[in-house]
């Protein structure tokens, strides 16, 4: 495939040198962008701190490699949307945020370096196309034939919630599919429910004791803290030393594991559809389903609950694909587990799947449009 991008530049450490030089027939550009560095700490080099960029580039165009899995979750071949592609690396978002400054910095360099496609993974604010640096840099990119697929944002669903909406681009959203990851919880008496996994920690067979938020609150909490929220200093650290802890909506895994719990189970409100890192064994159910474990909990002497155990049905909209060693999986600072691959979910997972098929139709249509191919009917099918 002949695709185009920028010659190689370097910068940085010798580790970062040599990393970049080994994935060079892959990357075969890098450049970064920091026009007003801040206190927060960074590596002043193109190198991904974050895992997010990554991530998006190796669904993309990464080689198919067999064994990829996250610590046997989704074990199988990783390939991107357009293995043969190459990667021109343009780093502009930082710690502190995405500066407008870097972005059409490295918007312009892009299009100077005549680059075929350009995929953004990057949202804000909705904000008139006139202001907008991503439209600016997208209008400018189409001008000289470049078309630019961006994500739509992860939130609503109430009004003018989709970002990157400017008619020149190609905006992209996330789906799911009919297959999903799921946990099974099994109960001292026999019960089992499927839960959505919260966690990516497989744990050995074996039942644990569990009790609620409820009734491990810390007896000298004051009226303006939940102990079902399980955040900080609202437990009785001798109460749920060793256990598994039921939680309301939210939950502090630091907070959690700094008193002795070994597992959470999370209850909703709302329902969700993909699955989220933390540092302890953990799962989401929905209300329903945390009533008849609250009830479990306050009807049994003896509360036991088999360890959480991953299973795969299928994949849902969780993605797996490559992942920064720089950074762990979770990105918390008490989480010393590095992967090459991890599993998240979002419109910056879907935008470049919808680049590797917008990099099909020009492979094969060289003197497409940008808006030729943003409206070809059959992109939606090419999409791996």
């Amino acid at each position: 495939m002949n695709i185009k991008v920028m010659l190689l530049y370097m910068h940085g450490s010798h580790l970062i040198s040599k990393l970049f030089t080994l994935l060079c027939s892959k990357v075969i550009g890098a450049r970064f962008y920091h026009d007003n560095p801040s206190t927060f700490p960074s590596i002043e080099s193109p190198a991904d701190e974050e895992g997010h960029g990554s991530h998006t580039s190796s669904i993309a165009a990464g080689v198919s490699t067999a064994g990829a899995n996250l610590y046997g979750l989704a074990e199988g071949t990783a390939r991107g949307g357009v293995p043969s592609a190459r990667i021109a690396m343009y780093k502009v978002c930082w710690l502190e945020g995405c500066s407008d400054v870097d972005l059409l910095a490295g918007m312009d360099d892009a299009i100077n370096d005549g680059v075929d496609l350009i995929s953004i993974s990057i949202g804000g604010a909705a904000s008139s196309y006139l202001d907008d640096p991503i439209a600016i840099g997208a209008f400018h990119a189409m001008m000289k034939g470049i078309l630019t697929t961006c994500s739509a944002g992860n939130d609503g669903p109430y009004a003018s919630s989709v970002e990157n909406t400017a008619p020149w681009i190609m905006t992209v959203g996330a789906s799911t599919m009919d297959r999903q990851f799921s946990t099974l919880v099994k109960f001292g008496n026999g019960v089992e429910m499927a839960g959505l996994p919260a966690t990516h920690i497989c744990q050995k067979a074996g039942f644990t004791l569990l009790t609620s938020a409820g009734n491990a609150a810390n007896g000298s909490l004051t009226l303006d803290k939940d102990p079902w929220t399980c955040d900080f200093g609202t437990l009785d650290e001798k109460k749920v030393r060793g256990k598994i802890v039921l939680c309301k909506e939210k939950a502090s895994a630091g907070y959690l594991k700094s008193v002795g719990v070994i597992g959470m189970i999370i209850t909703l409100q709302e329902k969700v559809d993909k699955g989220f890192s933390f540092t302890l064994p953990a799962v989401y159910v929905d209300a329903n389903a945390g009533d008849k474990i609250i009830t479990y909990i306050n009807s049994t002497k003896y509360k036991f609950m088999f360890h959480l155990q991953l299973n795969i049905a299928a994949p849902g909209v969780d993605t797996l694909a490559g992942y920064s060693k720089l950074i762990s999986i979770t990105a918390s600072p008490d989480d010393n587990r590095v992967n090459v691959y991890n599993v998240i979910s979002g419109t910056s997972m879907a935008c470049p799947h919808v680049t590797s098929a917008a990099a099909y139709v020009k492979t094969f249509l060289l003197d497409w449009s940008p808006a030729a191919i943003k409206s070809c009917p059959n992109v939606n099918r090419l999409v791996p």
